[in-house]
């Protein structure tokens, strides 16, 4: 089970590993496409420089105005300024519609020298401009757009993991729950031959010690293929009286277990109303008892307790026994999962899904220390009217 859950993690580390990988080359190769395409906004504001200059240094021929035209007209997207010396406008382009006032476009031009140097047009003979320019709108937006491609990858990751745990949970639910009627199925066909064979006995020697306690074995034998068989299906939660149904428990374990085991229990005198499954739910405290029977290797004191706080019932069982480790404490209710060499990782996974699924209830680890034992929590909505 150690080498499974050390697999487990060194598998769930490699995916983190490689979405956090996945990710992050994404922001930087989105990253490198703005700042190529900033780099070329940034040249094509040096071409548009160059032929305001050229124009107003020389008298150009038609043909070479139609061209400076041209690249001057091809700027539809890049904010553009012009300036002279005493800050006086002289042009602009590209500007939002709601900036038409010359106060606040020059001082709209002083904002785009933090981002960007102006670029000075030395004229011969008068005053000299100053082009002040910006990323384009849609350069802009980019900026934002590596960290939300990232997060769009980061969330598929995110949901295609949860989905495909969540599949592999359903999987082994069903997994469980056949294995569990199965079960329940191959026990129930000697079970009927036993029964038959104890009626035959009980004509020879009806009063026979030995006889009746068979039976009540047999009767056990009985309950344990009903509990099997109730796994993944809706039980009925017929039963209210949650007393009777640890008394039973407690009265018949402390007879099958170890003498040197101090076994006690304490609950309310009073009638406490919890609707439950008493099959069900008798199988979740015996599994709960013999987990502290064999943490204890056969001797100690095991406390169970039954008591009330906020509208629910908490019934607890506490061991003084080997306890656990915080590790084995997180991966008790997993499937599969036992610290027993013989151990199935059957009893506590099924027990949590009885409480959970079908009681609407929970099921935890408390308390934990190794050598010092463990304590169990039940917890479960109980009925408004639970004194009679």
């Amino acid at each position: 089970m150690k080498k499974k859950s050390i697999f487990s993690r060194f598998n769930n580390w490699f995916i983190f590993s490689l979405m956090t990988l996945v990710v992050v080359s994404i922001v930087i190769a989105s990253t490198l496409v703005v700042n190529y395409l900033k780099k070329e906004e940034v040249k094509r504001v040096d071409i548009l420089v160059n032929a305001i200059k050229f124009q107003q240094e020389a008298t150009p021929s038609l043909e070479v105005q139609e061209l400076l035209l041209t690249i001057y007209s091809s700027n539809t997207t890049i904010p553009l300024i012009i300036l002279d010396n005493n800050d006086q406008l002289m042009e602009y382009k590209n500007l939002p519609k709601e900036i038409q006032d010359p106060k606040e476009i020059i001082a709209l031009a002083k904002r785009m020298e933090k981002k960007y140097p102006a670029i000075e047009i030395k004229i011969l003979h008068g005053n000299n401009q100053f082009v002040y320019y910006d990323n384009s709108r849609i350069l802009n937006n980019l900026q934002y757009f590596p960290f939300l491609l990232g997060l769009f990858v980061l969330s598929y990751f995110l949901f295609s993991f949860w989905f495909l745990r969540t599949i592999k949970k359903t999987d082994e639910g069903y997994l469980w729950a056949g294995l569990a009627k199965e079960t329940a199925h191959q026990i129930g066909t000697p079970l009927s031959s036993m029964i038959g064979w104890m009626e035959i006995m009980k004509l020879d020697n009806p009063e026979s010690e030995g006889v009746h306690e068979i039976e009540k074995d047999i009767e056990r034998l009985r309950t344990i293929s009903e509990r099997f068989s109730k796994i993944g299906s809706v039980p009925e939660l017929n039963d209210k009286n949650f007393n009777e149904t640890i008394q039973e428990n407690y009265d018949y374990l402390k007879t099958r277990i170890s003498k040197k085991i101090n076994f006690t229990l304490h609950q309310p005198t009073y009638t406490i109303l919890v609707p439950h499954n008493k099959i069900l739910m008798s199988w979740v405290i015996e599994n709960l008892v013999k987990n502290a029977v064999d943490a204890m290797k056969g001797q100690g004191n095991l406390l169970m307790t039954v008591f009330e706080r906020n509208k629910n019932l908490f019934v607890e069982v506490k061991d003084d026994g080997s306890g656990m480790t915080k590790q084995q404490a997180r991966n008790a209710f997993k499937p599969g999962y036992s610290t027993k060499k013989r151990g199935w990782g059957l009893g506590l996974s099924l027990a949590k899904r009885v409480v959970q699924e079908y009681h609407n209830g929970d099921i935890k680890i408390i308390q934990t220390e190794v050598g010092k034992g463990t304590t169990f929590r039940i917890a479960i909505k109980k009925l408004e009217e639970e004194k009679g």
